[in-house]
């Protein structure tokens, strides 16, 4: 697991919803570069509203958001792309009847085609049951294979920090555990992962902090271990026993 040094992300007192219902209200937290930071609470607490702001399809009503010191609150998707944020949104968002290599090629469109044709098997090296049906239309893929082009699209444009809604949707124990070490691998290899799960304490295992929200605010903020290892906090914020180690 990464030592937590670096700030990379910052919210400082955003507040941000829809038109005049607020999701976020005065929310406060960072995120260490290099490390996967897990967001928990009930339905409502305003986790992917917390994705979706900072990867600027809501505008912050309020307050800050910092990207490695600089103010990207509002900022365009393209700009934030450019800084190196991808985001993978919960669902399935592939051109279904685009074959495999079609769909990583929209994946790299900002890059240009020389570039993205350059980056893909590199990519794919981290996906060889993706590899293997390269010219298979997506749709035929099986929701674990979808899931990891999603994933593969984004590293395409060699994201340094990687926000991710809800991977687990629909997949597979084993496949899910597959996607989890994935994640782990690409923080381990520097990458700062922003995630909401609902497999909480599997996602726990691989995490290094967690940040928990309720009503938009944050009300915790502990490495992951803590509270995998401390009933009082799986109780609170789990609901069950502690994992099995």
């Amino acid at each position: 697991m990464t030592t937590l040094s670096t700030p990379c992300i910052e919210f400082q007192n955003v507040v941000a919803g829809y038109k005049e219902f607020m999701i976020l209200n005065d929310l406060s937290f960072k995120v260490h570069a290099g490390s996967i930071t897990l967001l928990i609470g009930p339905n409502g607490a305003g986790k992917s509203t917390v994705l979706k702001t900072l990867f600027g399809l809501l505008n912050p009503k309020s307050g800050r958001i910092l990207f490695k010191g600089e103010d990207v609150g509002g900022a365009s998707q393209k700009s934030l792309l450019a800084k190196g944020i991808a985001f993978v949104p919960q669902g399935r968002n592939l051109f279904g009847q685009l074959s495999v290599y079609e769909n990583l090629e929209l994946g790299g469109i900002t890059l240009g085609m020389p570039t993205t044709h350059a980056r893909i098997p590199e990519v794919l090296e981290f996906f060889p049951r993706v590899k293997e049906r390269l010219h298979s239309k997506a749709s035929a893929l099986s929701g674990g294979e979808q899931k990891q082009l999603e994933i593969g699209r984004a590293l395409l444009l060699r994201p340094s920090v990687i926000l991710i809604d809800e991977p687990s949707i629909g997949l597979s124990p084993m496949v899910v555990q597959d996607v989890f070490k994935l994640l782990r691998k690409l923080a381990d290899q520097g990458a700062t992962v922003l995630m909401v799960e609902q497999n909480v304490k599997s996602a726990l295992m691989y995490s290094d902090q967690a940040i928990a929200l309720e009503s938009g605010r944050m009300v915790m903020q502990r490495p992951a271990q803590d509270i995998l290892s401390d009933p009082h906090l799986q109780n609170l914020f789990l609901g069950g026993a502690p994992v099995p180690r």
